[in-house]
This record gives C-alpha cells, sequence and structure tokens, in this order.
C-alpha cells in the first residue's frame, strides 16, 4: 500500500471540515483534505440557509459549500474525493487508509465526519424531503410560520423542537409513538404546558401526503386501536435523533453511549495525542453549521499549537 506524509490530515468536508483547511493552509500547514461519502455534509441537502452570518439574502446550502470549499483551496488545501476506511492511531504520527488503497501519515488529525439525522425510512418521507420534510426546526422553522406543523419524537428533541416551532406556527402536533415521553421532566411540562401543542400518543406515521410539489398533511396509525386519520400540516419534522459518523473510531476515541466523540473541555483535543474532534462528530447539543464552522477553528488552532509544541521538542 502506498503512502504519503502530511502535518495535517482533516477527515471530512463540511463547515467544521473547510474551516478547519482554511485556517490550517492559510498557517502554511497545507493540509490534505479527505471529503467523506457526502462531500459538504449535511447542509449540501438543505435548500435554504438564512441563519448563517455573512449572507444576508440567504444562500443556498450546495452553494454555500461550493463558497467553502473555494475558500480552503484559495489558501492551499489539497481536497481528495475519498473515505477514510481504517485508522491506526497507536503510534505516531497517525495513519489513515484511504479507500482501502493508500495511507495517510500524518503528525495531526482533525475529524469533521460530521452526523446524520435519523429519519424513519418512509418513502414518502424521502420523496418531501426538502420540500416539508426537514430534521432541524431551528434550521428550518421560519419558514414554516404560521402554519400547521408535525414533529415526531419523544425525546428532548422532540420536546425541544415542539416548543421552538410552536413559537412560530398557531398548531403542533407531537407525534409519540407510546403512551409516555421520554424527554426530561423539565421538557416534558414545557411541552404539556404550551397550549397549542397537541400531543397523539401511541401514534406512529404511515405516510407523508403531498400534491408533489410540498406536504399538504400526513397519515397516521394509532398503534393500539389500529384506527388511521389524516392530519392537515405544511411541515413535518422528525426528532427522532442523530447518528455521529464515528464508527471508524470506535475502540480508538473515547466516545459516549451514541458515539458522540468525547474532547477536553474548551478545546478540541481528543484522548489520543494529536488527534482533534471537531463539528457535529462532537456535537450533540447545537448542530448547526456556525458552530460547526467555531470548532473547525479550534480543530485548526489547537493542531497548529500541537505541531510548534512537537518541533520546539525536538529542538531541544
Amino acid at each position: 500500500m502506498t503512502q504519503e506524509k502530511t502535518k495535517v490530515l482533516i477527515i471530512g468536508s463540511g463547515p467544521a471540515g473547510y474551516t478547519a483547511a482554511i485556517y490550517a493552509s492559510r498557517a502554511g500547514l497545507k493540509p490534505i483534505m479527505v471529503t467523506g461519502g457526502q462531500p459538504g455534509g449535511q447542509l449540501t441537502t438543505t435548500n435554504d440557509v438564512e441563519n448563517y452570518p455573512g449572507y444576508p439574502e440567504g444562500i443556498n446550502g450546495p452553494q454555500m459549500m461550493v463558497d467553502f470549499q473555494k475558500q480552503a483551496e484559495r489558501f492551499g488545501t489539497d481536497i481528495r474525493y475519498g473515505l477514510a476506511t481504517a485508522v491506526d492511531f497507536s503510534g505516531y504520527p497517525h495513519k489513515v487508509t484511504i479507500d482501502d488503497k493508500y495511507e495517510i501519515i500524518a503528525d495531526t488529525v482533525i475529524v469533521s465526519t460530521g452526523a446524520s439525522a435519523k429519519y424513519l425510512g418512509l418513502p414518502s418521507e424521502e420523496k418531501y424531503y426538502n420540500k416539508g420534510v426537514s430534521a432541524c426546526a431551528v434550521c428550518d422553522g421560519f419558514f414554516y410560520k404560521g402554519k400547521t406543523v408535525a414533529v415526531v419524537g419523544g425525546g428532548d428533541t422532540a420536546a425541544e423542537e415542539a416548543t421552538y416551532l410552536a413559537n412560530l406556527c398557531p398548531k403542533v402536533y407531537l407525534l409519540v409513538r407510546r403512551d409516555e415521553l421520554r424527554a426530561s421532566q423539565i421538557m416534558q411540562n414545557r411541552v404539556k404546558n404550551t397550549k397549542n401543542i397537541e400531543i397523539l400518543w401511541n401514534t406512529e406515521t404511515e405516510e407523508v401526503l403531498g400534491n408533489e410539489e410540498e406536504v399538504t398533511g400526513i397519515r397516521v396509525i394509532n398503534n393500539q386501536t389500529k384506527e388511521t386519520r389524516e392530519l392537515e400540516v405544511q411541515g413535518f419534522f422528525v426528532a427522532i435523533g442523530h447518528k455521529p459518523n464515528t464508527d471508524i473510531f470506535k475502540g480508538v476515541l473515547d466516545m459516549d453511549e451514541v458515539g458522540y466523540l468525547k474532547v477536553q473541555p474548551g478545546t478540541s483535543k481528543t484522548n489520543i495525542e494529536g488527534v482533534f474532534a471537531t463539528g457535529d462528530a462532537a456535537d450533540k447539543v447545537y448542530r448547526q453549521a456556525v458552530t460547526a464552522a467555531g470548532t473547525g477553528c479550534m480543530g485548526a488552532l489547537d493542531a497548529e499549537r500541537f505541531l510548534q509544541a512537537k518541533e520546539m521538542e525536538i529542538a531541544e
């Protein structure tokens, strides 16, 4: 297997990865970026981004990622389309296999692999994705101001999404497949005390309905009585969790029970020296493009300082 060396390897290409690349390349570190299976990350599946600073008229998600890429390339980032398929962090420097074909030996590794929203798996859900189906109320809720929406889920994320949307929408259905919420007590109380949220217990979605252009409703079933009904909604928000794209690091990097990478508070440092975690792969709380970009900056600065410290060690 062929090998090559680099001071900085960035795995992943969303806002975190590109921001890390911009900072690292401007510092003269000549980073290599491996884009991953979805170049640009989750934003490439988002039509309109209106909450990222610097775009007063909003911007199309894929175009935003093209802008990020161009900026990273402008300063000399070597962007490769490929997938990290194996890692060896047992020694130093670190080794990462790309597409099972070649190996990159890196003094530092910045992990920006992101996370993927979980969906119900309905064909109609996929059909109307970005046409009324969303997995992020904070990202897309504004587009449904004054409209009726539904939220699927019973945990803290669903409760938060429902209460957020209740400030924008006259009516919010919360579809819970059990007869109780899994959310924390404070979030349960908040949902139950919000007058325009209607909780439908023991309820599952059978189909998302629409007119080919946009969502017009959903068909739901009560999993106890087996009764079905149609709800007229214009927005359908799936809030059943996210899965961080970190499987490749299992048993190597410290992570929580879901798979989010653990970092030292206030840094991007993982448990492995010279490996840094950024973006949604290490963030289960905010999951926004702007916060991901911020941690990408942290990852590059942490990597730069790490390399400087290593050089000083060698000089001594």
